[in-house]
């Protein structure tokens, strides 16, 4: 049988993090609730910033961006995780499982240069507050964001197609609770060096390159605020950026856990981490961004206060 229809007959197996019917139902209520919690926290991030003029600023654009994708991403993941935990039919389809994929891929790229973005928009905003308006135009945010949306679009493609042409034989239980490209590419049978080779030069352009940029935003917004003789402005300025910050921490720190690694001793133990950026993170990110956020937690109020006026 020929290696592509071989695949495209077949199915694959989401085992999860645990085959115990019991420890189960505890995942099954624990993800259930932090996939609530993501949908509210991420949806009223968006609707805050849309309601609200004095939100229509290029850094709350991309942090709607930012929600929206975090939306995204986690809704192509858990809501098939919970039917696997309540079914005792685990299987996914070989298109369904291209399809995670490319989502998937797509996402997490778009995740990451979307925070590029929003480091440079800092940056300007700290370096070079005088020309901020210039400098971050309507224009610009735009283009920008669209770059960020095609380049992400073409990496998951490349990624998926790749894929299309891999073999797979044996037992496809994929013991995540989605299809990972590195778990898919373990259960292959046929040569994946290309898949390797273009993991690496396209993770050079999409994330690297980014998260380069992303330090050297960094490096002048420290320089410059070093620079600021009074330590309440320092702890001002600071505070702009504090919460993009944190995020960025998040989302690399859990990714590199991941990622970060030769793919032969990928295993089970990886799961906790791949839960982490795919579940955690898109949870957290309103919470991390409205914690300290006096404008945010005004438009918040403002939007919930909104059904409850005559």
């Amino acid at each position: 049988m020929d290696g592509g229809n071989q695949s495209e007959n077949s199915e694959f197996l989401l085992i999860g993090l645990s085959e115990v019917p019991e420890q189960q139902q505890i995942l099954f209520w624990m993800f259930l609730s932090m996939y609530l919690v993501t949908l509210m926290g991420n949806v009223l991030i968006i609707l805050a910033i849309a309601s609200d003029s004095r939100l229509h600023t290029p850094m709350y654009f991309f942090l709607a961006n930012l929600s929206f994708t975090d939306l995204f991403f986690s809704t192509n993941t858990i809501p098939k995780m919970l039917v696997n935990l309540q079914s005792q039919n685990k299987a996914i389809s070989y298109a369904g499982c291209l399809t995670q994929l490319y989502f998937l891929v797509s996402l997490v790229a778009l995740d990451n240069l979307i925070l590029a973005v929003m480091a440079y928009d800092r940056y300007v905003a700290i370096c070079h507050p005088l020309h901020y308006t210039t400098a971050m135009s309507p224009k610009l945010c735009i283009l920008l964001l669209t770059l960020c949306w095609v380049l992400s679009i073409f990496y998951g493609l490349i990624h998926t197609v790749l894929m299309t042409r891999v073999t797979f034989c044996g037992p496809r239980k994929i013991h995540y609770i989605f299809c990972e490209m590195y778990v898919l590419l373990r259960l292959a049978c046929s040569n994946t060096q290309i898949n390797h080779t273009m993991l690496i030069a396209t993770g050079c352009l999409i994330f690297l390159t980014p998260f380069g940029f992303l330090i050297m935003s960094y490096i002048s917004i420290v320089r410059t605020i070093l620079r600021i003789p009074s330590a309440y402005n320092k702890y001002k300025t600071f505070s702009t950026c504090a919460s993009h910050l944190t995020v960025v921490s998040l989302f690399y720190g859990t990714l590199d856990m991941v990622y970060l690694q030769p793919l032969h001793t990928y295993s089970l133990k990886d799961s906790v981490a791949t839960v982490m950026y795919a579940v955690v993170t898109p949870m957290m990110n309103p919470f991390i961004y409205s914690l300290r956020n006096k404008d945010m937690h005004g438009a918040l109020g403002r939007l919930l206060r909104k059904p409850f006026r005559r």
